[in-house]
């Protein structure tokens, strides 16, 4: 007992499994705060990608709204909008060369050998009934980093553009 005692009140003595307890731990913290660091950098290039990809879709909607507009503004009839501006009329290549141009989308092109096609489509209905003057335009786009065999990212615009009798 008397011994046990001694034990007690002796100084603690190192003990030698501890030793490199503290190296271990700092190693573990340097370790989780460069899992974190490398988290937030993922999550960086995830949203750069992604503002890219939402810039497009605002510039197609604005492209493809102008379009819209010159349609309203042209006073013709539904003959006269199908002629000027569905895909290959007057208005429409006029149109297309400010899609192209360097305010307008990446990546469209027309058809080639191994290139898909992503130049956007305009059609105007001229039938009687409900759907006339529906106009559908198709709007195609490429990112930098997609190939050319890739047909890319759409965007489709429906409107009504019809004069009331």
């Amino acid at each position: 007992m008397m011994n046990r005692l001694n034990d007690l009140n002796a100084p603690p003595r190192p003990i030698r499994e501890q030793a490199g307890v503290m190296l271990l731990e700092a190693l573990i913290a340097i370790l989780v705060f460069s899992l974190g660091i490398l988290s937030l950098v993922a999550l960086q290039a995830t949203s750069i990608k992604l503002v890219g990809d939402a810039k497009y879709r605002t510039d197609a909607t604005l492209l493809a709204n102008r379009l819209i507009g010159q349609m309203w503004v042209s006073g013709g009839d539904l003959a006269t909008l199908q002629t000027n501006f569905q895909t290959g009329g007057g208005a429409y290549n006029a149109w297309l060369a400010e899609v192209q141009g360097a305010e307008g989308l990446p990546g469209v092109v027309a058809a080639a050998t191994g290139v898909t096609s992503t130049l956007p489509t305009v059609t105007v209905d001229t039938t009687a009934g409900a759907t006339a003057g529906q106009v559908v335009i198709t709007l195609f786009w490429r990112t930098p980093e997609m190939p050319a065999n890739e047909a890319g990212h759409r965007h489709v615009v429906v409107s009504q553009v019809a004069r009331n009798p």
